[in-house]
């Protein structure tokens, strides 16, 4: 297989990108040419307990001067920000754009759910699978019983690529109806197998992994970027906000849209970047152990919890860069308070899955006290995505004539 950009790193993008490089972020000075993206953390700088992530770098002085001011309001898709993207060689689905929805007293949730599979997770597959169409890849495999399964399979049938997905038998109902329509193969297999197994099938079949290879996260060199427009969006409507909470697993979310305004520090949109206040279960919280210890990334064990989409062992160091880099702290949110934040969001006319209330949990447990100017707590993914849907589901039919249950209930 051959990269199509293999041969032009100097030229010009075609598709209008200024990516020019990758990166470590374990030591900038490491770089490595755009193509072919690195899936496995940084090669020179990585050890054997820590694996360093790399990212893009850009020809930021060649960013057009109008390129955060002339977009309307609310702009679809990853095209719009083309040039502080890596190559989109994928065909979007109208990713972005979602709203801002004010949320009374200086409180603004970003609304993931509005994406067309219902999370956050398609701001990052459009960027994963333009990867893999760029080098040349036949299929993409990725490891998830989630948002990003059902979103990286959506993106896979849009471009034309094979998709295998490495999942669990619990899988939530909305999720595996997404992966069997996007015609995916789905390969249901115990946790701690979908790594190796992964790895394996990027082997013998040569198709492009989308998720995590390495024993402290890296991800997907390009993935991040794709978060950045969340950034963009937020700056478009609000400005820099005092402070953004987030769900946090892994912590590329978290580092995607802490880079996404430190690109608009790096070309003079804006002089600051907002706190960031990363969100993960008490049951676990790798990110938040490794900045109590101080060291890149660590590994914790892990309790009971329903936020399944955010409930991981291992952490990574993009999460300790944009905590640490943005002024703000890393915050252990119990599954009550998740609940609680859910049913307020719920009250307020929006329904998220409970992981993605995970950071209005660490907001309404800071207190508002604690941080100056707006907020902005994006909330990741739809409440259809939730494992325990169906726990529960059907109604017992009411006999319109027994008036006295019928004002019991609308009283109540």
């Amino acid at each position: 297989m051959t990269s199509r950009d293999s041969d032009s790193s100097n030229s010009p993008d075609p598709l209008g990108s200024l990516a020019t490089g990758q990166r470590s972020l374990g030591d900038p000075s490491v770089r490595f040419p755009l193509w072919p993206p690195l899936t496995a953390g940084c090669p020179v700088t990585s050890t054997d307990t820590v694996s360093y992530p790399v990212e893009v770098d850009y020809a930021y002085d060649q960013v057009p001067a109008d390129l955060f001011t002339s977009a309307p309001r609310h702009s679809y898709g990853h095209d719009r920000w083309a040039p502080v993207l890596p190559p989109l060689h994928a065909p979007g689905l109208g990713e972005g754009g979602t709203p801002l929805v004010a949320f009374g007293d200086g409180l603004w949730i970003k609304d993931e759910s509005r994406n067309p599979t219902w999370s956050h997770k398609d701001r990052i597959n459009r960027v994963t699978v333009s990867a893999a169409v760029g080098a040349g890849a036949e299929g993409i495999v990725v490891a998830s019983s989630g948002n990003h399964g059902a979103s990286a399979a959506a993106y896979a049938a849009r471009a034309g690529l094979r998709c295998a997905v490495l999942t669990s038998v619990d899988t939530p109902p909305a999720v595996d109806a997404f992966l069997r329509a996007y015609g995916a193969v789905v390969l249901p297999v115990p946790v701690d197998a979908r790594w190796p197994l992964l790895r394996r099938i990027v082997e013998r079949f040569g198709y492009h992994p989308v998720s995590n290879v390495t024993p402290t996260h890296t991800g997907h060199a390009f993935g991040p970027e794709g978060y950045k427009t969340l950034a963009y969006e937020i700056h478009a409507e609000l400005g820099v906000p005092g402070a953004v909470f987030l769900p946090t697993g892994y912590g590329e979310l978290l580092f995607g849209v802490w880079k996404g305004f430190a690109d608009l520090v790096r070309i003079g949109v804006t002089d600051r970047v907002p706190r960031f206040y990363s969100c993960e279960p008490a049951a676990g919280g790798p990110l938040a152990a490794a900045l109590r210890d101080g060291v890149p990334a660590t590994e914790v064990p892990v309790g009971e919890t329903a936020a399944y989409a955010i409930s991981s062992s291992v952490g990574g160091y993009r999460g300790v860069v944009a905590v640490r880099e943005s002024g703000g702290a890393a915050l252990l949110v119990t599954d009550a308070e998740m609940v609680a934040a859910r049913d307020e969001l719920a009250r307020g006319g929006l329904w998220p899955e409970l992981s993605a209330a995970a950071g209005l949990a660490g907001y309404r447990q800071l207190g508002p006290a604690a941080v100056e100017g707006p907020v902005v707590c994006v909330s990741t993914s739809s409440g259809f995505k939730d494992r325990d849907l169906l726990d529960g589901a059907g109604s017992v039919e009411l006999d319109p004539a027994d008036w006295a249950e019928v004002e019991r209930r609308v009283g109540a």
